[in-house]
């Protein structure tokens, strides 16, 4: 089952907004026809985006972890920009996503949706 934390929205909307974050999506699809779905869903949703500004910087599908100890593997790894983080918000309350958002859910067994911003200098 996929779900937003409602705390953790909240306090992601209310940092900052005068940088462009990047949403890492890491993907375990659902086993029947889960990954066929989701691609549904990225072409519907690749328009929506580009509406708010956001772009798809990546997507991959993921390989065995190297790494020891307790690590999950994911089925796949997408990486979105958007301009702000109120970009991100109007998005998701968009009536058109909310129709490609269902196509979305329906694909994924588990998702972990991790905001990031850049660290100053390392680029």
């Amino acid at each position: 089952m996929v779900s937003l934390s409602p705390a953790a929205i909240d306090a992601f909307l209310s940092e900052e907004d005068d940088t462009p974050v990047v949403m890492l999506n890491l993907i375990k699809f659902e086993p029947d026809g889960g990954r066929e779905r989701y691609l549904q869903y990225l072409q519907m949703a690749k328009p929506i985006l580009a509406r708010f500004g956001a772009k798809i910087l990546f997507g991959g599908d993921g390989l065995p972890v190297l790494t020891a100890g307790e690590a999950q593997g994911w089925d796949a790894t997408v990486l979105v920009q958007y301009p702000l983080r109120s970009a991100f918000r109007d998005m998701v309350a968009d009536p058109e996503y909310q129709v490609a958002f269902k196509v979305g859910i329906s694909a994924i067994a588990d998702i972990v949706l991790q905001p990031l911003k850049p660290i100053d200098g390392l680029v």
